[in-house]
């Protein structure tokens, strides 16, 4: 299916996009916008730690660097939710009545971009709970870990959320379907509805090694949500902060069109590169695991 990608910024790109001409946008972006300034880029490349965190050691394998989000000041979150606030006001514009976005956060600054997104008059319409066990939290009190060896200063993050919001309808869900082809959530191929609880995977070393982006999410969870944003498989899906590729591979998988763009030269690059070989590889992407118990006649 044929894609676009664009090395260019966001905002700017969203300002010159003609209205009511995407059909959903699925997208993880980079919060809080510290991590992928050059300083810290090169800081993690170095392990030298930064806002990014020093890859531990498991079993002898080193694990991807992740990004520290409780360093960020008042401030700065302060900047997270008024960024969040004109993305949100740009994408209103240019998404048909009834998209649906869906959008990766955490859990420190979800309530922040869900404000945002809520002020630009889009709808809150739940949040994907994808179960995937991190190295984030759960550590001892900084230069204190010996005496206070009992303690963590906040939860292991077992989950990561992804926010749902739908622009408002253009008439009931099912006017709104007729006219725009959007307003629902598509149900997976074996006809079981979309669910917001999906046991999910670390990104597989096959496709880190294809498109070495240190937030690359996996492919069996991005062709599941990218799946579910398009209701009757029509459309355009938009993928604002690409990264290295991820939403555009998951969408030529499972045949949609969609639009990319990363400011990043080099993982713009890098997703030039990646797409064709991630989007070639066989997933499993709708195979029953939590949600095995439900039926196509159980909703």
């Amino acid at each position: 299916m044929s894609y676009e990608i664009y090395c260019d910024d966001c905002i700017k790109w969203l300002k010159s996009r003609e209205p009511l001409s995407i059909h959903a946008i699925v997208t993880d972006p980079p919060y809080g916008f510290r991590e992928f300034q050059s300083e810290e880029l090169e800081k993690m490349r170095a392990k030298s730690g930064g806002i990014w965190r020093i890859p531990p050691k498991i079993g002898g394998y080193e694990r991807a660097p992740l990004p520290r989000f409780t360093v960020l000041s008042k401030e700065e979150l302060d900047y997270i939710e008024d960024y969040m606030s004109e993305f949100a006001r740009l994408a209103y514009k240019v998404l048909v009545p009834g998209a649906h976005v869906f959008i990766a956060s955490n859990q420190l600054v979800m309530h922040r971009v869900m404000r945002a997104f809520e002020r630009a008059g889009f709808e809150v319409r739940g949040v994907i709970v994808r179960i995937v066990k991190t190295l984030r939290g759960g550590f001892r009190p900084k230069n204190a870990e010996e005496e206070f060896s009992d303690c963590c200063t906040m939860p292991r993050s077992w989950w990561e959320p992804w926010l749902i919001f739908r622009k408002p309808l253009d008439g009931t869900v099912a006017d709104n379907l007729r006219r725009w082809g959007t307003g629902a959530l598509r149900r997976l191929p074996d006809g079981r509805p979309f669910c917001d609880v999906i046991e999910s995977e670390r990104t597989p070393e096959r496709e880190r090694q294809i498109a070495p982006h240190p937030t690359l999410k996996p492919q069996s969870f991005m062709r599941r949500i990218v799946w579910a944003s398009l209701p009757l498989g029509k459309g355009v899906v938009l993928d604002p902060f690409m990264g290295a590729g991820s939403t555009i591979a998951a969408a030529c998988a499972v045949g949609y069109r969609s639009i990319g763009i990363e400011v990043n030269r080099e993982y713009y690059e890098m997703a030039k590169r990646a797409i064709p070989e991630l989007a070639a590889l066989k997933v499993e992407w709708y195979k029953p695991r939590l949600d095995a118990y439900l039926t196509s006649e159980s909703a």
